[in-house]
């Protein structure tokens, strides 16, 4: 078939399926997979990309959905992860937040935009893609996975430990407002921890408050990003005291420690020890023996019990429009309909960190949903667009040079 043709071809199935794909998009949102718990969502998934005809169907180690389509050389990774963060106070809703809603065809619910909204359109995509030979040559992956409490850690474990499998090429879900979106800033998650000494708030004189201790670097922090680096496509660098934690004997004591997490954004040109370093020069010089930065550490283990160990740093990365894959998706995109616009990118951070940022694995992302509603109470997704990045899921196979 032309080009033509198989565009055609692509969106009448779509469009056959336009029912399926949004039912079964409120079913996964329907399924709470909070706190990295997705092993019912999972299996829902699961069950559809079995009747789907998939080749392989089945969990990771760390609990991830795995699914597989042909045994080619080529290896394509759609990458959606299912996990959400909580749903808050649940006063502040005004609709079930797993039930949701549809309204001026927009569908509400906890994880609609963030990011279930690209796992119909992706399963089903690649199952149309197969049946047109398009993934003729191909190995190509759909994986559902945990990253809402640490970005990266699914797809590093994809790569290096199960299934040990290195893509070529990496499709991100997350919401991209039907754009084609080529990088975003990377992070450092730091805590600096102040030692103090403790005593009776009645005598005060005799301690040695720790928060007092912080005061003038979390107003350092605050007043530190004009400072900070700067880049003409990610942008300026961030950083943001996000949590505070005090130890003291009771609340009639001088507290004895006090701690502080730190969430810095990172530009290119920006290195992890530069953006530490940064933070640990705003220590007073009569503190610097009782403060100090660390780097975060995460080694929580998953529901399934599995341990895979990281430091939270996570780097930036971006693609030129002038690389092949981020052309391929251009053009697959202009393919199915939309006019030329330009690349842009996520302003929060996604598994890109580790595809591109770690791996140096070509990836780009298209999806549906706007980021401004993730993690709110409007969390949505419009349904044409649902339905929509279907057909370039299953078009991009057959683009890519």
């Amino acid at each position: 078939m032309t080009n033509e043709q198989t565009i055609k071809e692509i969106q009448a199935r779509v469009e056959e399926n336009r029912e399926t794909l949004i039912q079964f998009l409120r079913e996964i949102c329907a399924i709470p997979s909070m706190d990295s718990k997705i092993g019912p969502v999972g299996e829902r998934i699961q069950q559809e990309m079995i009747a789907l005809g998939f080749d392989e169907v089945r969990f990771d180690k760390m609990g991830n959905t795995v699914g597989r389509i042909g045994n080619g050389p080529k290896v394509l990774m759609y990458d959606s992860h299912i996990d959400t963060v909580g749903i808050g106070d649940p006063a502040e809703w005004q609709w079930d937040p797993f039930k949701g809603k549809i309204e001026n065809g927009r569908f509400y619910a906890r994880g609609a935009c963030d990011e279930k909204g690209s796992t119909p359109g992706m399963i089903y995509g690649l199952a149309i893609a197969r049946d047109l030979g398009l993934l003729d040559g191909y190995t190509a992956y759909y994986f559902g996975n945990m990253e809402e409490w640490c970005d990266g850690i699914a797809p590093n474990t994809f790569v290096e430990v199960d299934p040990g499998v290195r893509p070529d090429y990496v499709v991100i879900g997350e919401p991209t407002k039907m754009l084609v979106y080529r990088g975003h800033k990377g992070r450092v998650e730091m805590k600096v921890v102040a030692k103090g000494r403790s005593a009776h708030a009645a005598s005060n004189h005799l301690g040695d408050n720790a928060i007092y201790k912080l005061l003038p670097v979390i107003a350092g922090i605050r007043d530190l990003e004009p400072q900070l680096g700067d880049h003409e496509f990610l942008g300026h660098g961030k950083i943001t005291v996000s949590d505070m934690h005090v130890n003291t004997p009771s609340i009639n004591a001088v507290p004895n420690e006090a701690f502080i997490y730190v969430d810095r954004r990172v530009t290119f040109g920006e290195t992890v020890d530069a953006v530490i370093e940064q933070v640990r020069a705003l220590i007073p010089p009569e503190h610097k023996d009782s403060i100090s930065v660390e780097m975060l550490y995460y080694d929580d283990p998953s529901y399934t019990g599995f341990v895979y160990e990281v430091d939270k740093y996570f780097p930036a990365w971006a693609y030129e429009d002038s690389h092949p894959f981020v052309k391929a998706a251009t053009e697959t995109r202009n393919l199915i309909g939309y006019p030329e616009a330009p690349t842009s990118k996520w302003n929060f951070s996604t598994n890109g960190i580790y595809w591109a940022g770690k791996a140096g694995i070509p990836s780009i992302g298209f999806g549906p949903g706007e980021e401004e509603t993730a993690h709110t109470v409007n969390d949505s997704v419009i349904l044409d667009d649902v339905v929509k990045a279907t057909e370039f899921y299953a078009l991009l196979p057959g683009i890519i040079k």
